[in-house]
C-alpha cells in the first residue's frame, strides 16, 4: 500500500512539474515580449541582456544599426513609445539554435514632443548560445495602410 501511494504521489508531481513547463515557443514567446515591454520603459539592462553582440537592426529605411547605436536611440529622451501588443506572431525553430520570430505591430509614441504612429511587421532572429536565446538580427517593413 505504501508503494502504490509512493507511485500515486510521484506521477501527481510530475504530472503537476509537466502541467507548469512551457514550449520552446511559449518560452520564445515571452522573452520577446519581455524585450518589448523592457523597450517601453527603457530598461537598458535588460535590453541590452536580450541582445546577442554581434546584433544589427535593419530599419524600414534600410539603415543598418549594430547594438550600441540601437541601445542609444531607444534610450534617447526624446523617444517615447507607448505601450503596444503583437499580432499574428508566428515562431519558427531551425535546428536547436536558430529561430524566427514574426509579427506585425501598431506603434505609437512621440520624437522630440512630435507623435508618431507606425503600422510594421517585422522578423527578429534569435541564436541560441550557451543555452540563452539573444535576438541577433531585428527588420522591419512598413505596413501600407
Amino acid at each position: 500500500m505504501k508503494i502504490r501511494l509512493s507511485m500515486i504521489a510521484a506521477a501527481l508531481a510530475f504530472g503537476a512539474v509537466s502541467a507548469f513547463a512551457v514550449s520552446p515557443s511559449e518560452e520564445l514567446a515571452r522573452q520577446a515580449d519581455a524585450w518589448d515591454k523592457a523597450i517601453i520603459r527603457k530598461d537598458r539592462a535588460a535590453i541590452a541582456d536580450n541582445m546577442a553582440e554581434e546584433f544589427r537592426q535593419i530599419s524600414a529605411r534600410g539603415d543598418v544599426a549594430g547594438k550600441a547605436a540601437f541601445l542609444d536611440a531607444i534610450m534617447s529622451p526624446k523617444l517615447v513609445i507607448n505601450p503596444y501588443g503583437v499580432d499574428d506572431m508566428d515562431i519558427r525553430f531551425y535546428g536547436d539554435d536558430v529561430a524566427l520570430v514574426s509579427g506585425r505591430t501598431r506603434m505609437t509614441g512621440s520624437y522630440d514632443g512630435k507623435p508618431f504612429g507606425s503600422h510594421y511587421r517585422y522578423i527578429d532572429v534569435y541564436v541560441r548560445k550557451e543555452g540563452k536565446w539573444r535576438v541577433a538580427s531585428v527588420q522591419i517593413t512598413p505596413v501600407q495602410e
